[in-house]
């Protein structure tokens, strides 16, 4: 692992310093590059910078503020490849900082949580949607600034109601991430009151740039009539390819189509057009879900430490998950946290690549203390023992 002890430019590590902070935290980040699975487009490319480009600009606004309160800021960057071991990379950054932000996958990120290094810490996940992170397999030093994947499908569930689409068919991709989206989508359609007519597995390995128009109508003819088609391609893969070519001329939701989204460019309102111009300034790009959700982390220790100018992690800990704490996150409400599994409270945007159609939670979906608490697994819902 000398690789991992070398320069921070040989390590991919960016550390910002001021001297002159009367208080000063230093918050890691730490990314576990993992194997993308090929797919059939490359449209889509995944940003070399995503997620820390998030993290960059929460620091940059964690400074504006800080520099009238004598409060600084350092971020220290680390990029582990598949072939390194993370758990060695965030042993090092917790030895500078109880605060990590890990951008990795569910396993590893139940890993770095278990670390002896990381009790007492404060992590924050902004990578993984599993809902089991929040659930039996919740951790109390971990936070989650992403939205789980239940939170996602439930504010499309209330959309379904709203409209009365309650004819419904889901195609699903293999991908273990389609598989886990596929899961969530079922429980939040029974949480709603909806059910699945049928349901196919996408099983094509051919190439749709050249085939969609012939295979896809063929594939979809054994639907029949159905009010929306529910998509479960969290990879990107397919999913595109079934817009505008199914039997049925009916909508396409869920990975496709109108989505439920963390972040979207085209999210504008609430003073997101700010967010969104500093960012696409900063990084020659637009914000995108994971970027987002690391902005968020980082703006929460900076809003933790100008409250109670402390910056001991159980001081700040305690506060985030205070009924207290409130982030301004350009989402029309104040965010909070979810004293019992650490989920950050955020509404979801439904959306197509061209607008917003509208944010969940929607009216008509109340709840006793937090409309919000409308999206994913609300306290009696979560196994979470870990907060008690």
């Amino acid at each position: 692992m000398a690789k991992f002890l070398a320069t921070c430019v040989v390590m991919q590590m960016a550390c910002f310093q001021y001297a002159w902070a009367d208080v000063a935290l230093t918050i890691a980040y730490l990314r576990v590059e993992q194997p993308r699975p090929p797919t059939l487009s490359n449209l889509d490319a995944v940003p070399d910078d995503i997620g820390l480009a998030g993290a960059r600009t929460g620091l940059d606004d964690n400074i504006t503020t800080g520099r009238f309160l004598g409060h600084g800021y350092t971020l220290t960057e680390a990029t582990v490849a598949p072939s390194e071991d993370p758990l060695a990379g965030a042993s090092r950054l917790l030895a500078q900082t109880p605060f990590l932000i890990v951008d990795a996958a569910a396993d590893v990120m139940l890993a770095i949580a278990d670390l002896p290094q990381a009790q007492g810490a404060v992590v924050f996940n902004v990578a993984a949607g599993d809902t089991a992170l929040r659930d039996g397999d919740c951790r109390a030093n971990l936070l989650h600034a992403l939205p789980s994947d239940a939170m996602r499908t439930d504010a499309l569930a209330q959309v379904l109601v709203q409209k009365r689409w309650t004819d419904l068919v889901m195609v699903t991709g293999t991908h273990p991430q389609d598989l886990a989206y596929a899961a969530a989508m079922r429980r939040s359609l029974t949480k709603f009151g909806l059910t699945l007519s049928a349901e196919k597995p996408w099983v094509f390995d051919a190439d749709m740039r050249r085939n969609a128009s012939q295979e896809v109508p063929l594939f979809t003819q054994g639907f029949g009539d159905y009010d929306a088609l529910i998509v479960a391609d969290e990879l990107g893969d397919f999913g595109r390819y079934l817009l505008y070519n199914t039997w049925a001329a009916r909508p396409v939701v869920g990975s496709e189509g109108l989505a439920a989204l963390t972040w979207s460019p085209v999210i504008e309102q609430w003073g997101a057009a700010q967010l969104q111009g500093r960012f696409t300034d900063r990084h020659g790009r637009a914000m995108q879900s994971r970027d987002y959700a690391a902005w968020a982390a980082v703006r929460t220790l900076g809003e933790a430490v100008t409250r109670t100018n402390a910056v001991d992690a159980p001081s700040l800990r305690g506060y985030i998950l205070s009924e207290a704490f409130e982030l301004a996150g350009f989402k029309g409400r104040p965010l909070t946290y979810r004293a019992w599994n650490g989920q950050l409270r955020q509404p979801i945007s439904l959306a197509h690549p061209r607008a917003l159609v509208a944010q969940a939670p929607l009216e008509g979906f109340l709840h006793q203390t937090n409309e919000l608490d409308t999206l994913g697994l609300d306290r009696p819902e979560s196994r979470c023992k870990d907060f008690e």
